[in-house]
């Protein structure tokens, strides 16, 4: 690992402290936009009954994420636009565009009140549009992937590659999308996975954190309005564009496989909901009292709040885990 200098960590901390100020300043001016939208999320019946309460809340908060997030990006984007800057503003578009498939879902459910919004095939398929322009894209990467823990490379090749880039990052904006259930949940698990990757560009010198502190900012600020009890919620537009986004930047730093490690508990959220399903259809039986798993907690006895803490505790867990396999 290379040595950064101490104007390194002074722009570091000043980036993601812009951020947390900017996001949630963005978010409380976009609160009563929101609720004169009567952008309010509807509560499924199925839920626990403890958050019955929550119906009304206003969603679509993660506009605010969106927008400090490409805009603290941009303030540290190189002048000369040289290869790093062309790179960044890629997964800019991937964050802005996983961004607009979410808001226009959130848009048609809580605003135009048409219930179901846009239909799973509807975000499946431009969901793979993304990921497929992305992966043909010549900055996005080469087929080599580093896997970590054996420090070695494994070359899928042009065929397999697209396919694979395509597949983490569905899989990545839908695992967050799907973690996005309790308050504060999914802002507080991306803020540190987003540090994590952040150091780990700080510290080998990649020079590709500028997305990742930007980020971690970001949620920060939101988690202010956002944490139990919430004052407002990001819905698909912050959750699809956070998958999305952190799946291409980790793709882009050529770290993808550290995802399913430092964000483990987006990994354990959608394979609690497969193998519900799983279980279900086959069995007739359900293997968790609710899926996502952190229902499953809540209906366990535990309090929404330790739930949340717990998970939080469990990613930077996972990040300590993180830092000895690079």
């Amino acid at each position: 690992m290379e040595n950064f200098t101490t104007m390194d960590l002074i722009m570091s901390i000043a980036a993601i402290c812009v951020g947390f100020v900017a996001g949630m300043v963005l978010t409380w001016l976009l609160l009563p936009v929101l609720r004169k939208l009567h952008a309010g999320q509807s509560i499924r019946d199925e839920a626990p009954i403890s958050h019955q309460v929550k119906s009304g809340t206003p969603t679509m908060g993660g506009i605010a994420i969106i927008i400090t997030t490409v805009w603290v990006s941009l303030i540290g984007i190189s002048p000369t636009f040289g290869f790093a800057a062309q790179r960044l503003l890629l997964v800019i578009a991937v964050f802005v565009l996983f961004g607009l498939v979410g808001f226009i879902d959130d848009y048609l459910k809580v605003v135009k009140k048409h219930n179901l919004g846009l239909s799973a095939k509807q975000k499946l398929f431009l969901q793979i549009l993304i990921g497929a322009l992305f992966a043909l894209h010549p900055l996005s990467g080469d087929s080599e992937i580093w896997i970590p823990g054996i420090d070695i490379y494994f070359d899928f090749g042009a065929i397999f590659y697209i396919p694979f880039v395509v597949f983490v990052m569905v899989a990545m904006a839908n695992s967050v999308n799907l973690t996005d259930g309790l308050d504060g949940l999914a802002a507080g698990v991306t803020a540190i996975v987003a540090l994590f990757f952040a150091v780990i560009g700080l510290v080998s010198g990649s020079g590709f954190i500028t997305f990742f502190l930007a980020l971690a900012g970001a949620c920060l600020g939101f988690l202010v309005l956002n944490k139990n009890p919430a004052k407002v919620f990001m819905g698909d537009t912050g959750s699809l564009a956070i998958g999305g986004g952190l799946a291409a930047a980790a793709l882009v730093m050529g770290r993808e496989l550290l995802l399913p490690i430092v964000g483990f508990v987006y990994v354990a959220e959608a394979l609690s909901v497969i193998i519900q399903v799983i279980s279900f259809k086959t069995t007739g039986k359900r293997v968790f009292k609710m899926s996502p798993l952190h229902h499953h907690f809540e209906l366990s006895g535990m309090s929404e709040k330790n739930v949340v803490r717990m998970f939080w505790g469990a990613t930077a867990g996972f990040c300590i885990i993180g830092f000895v396999l690079v």
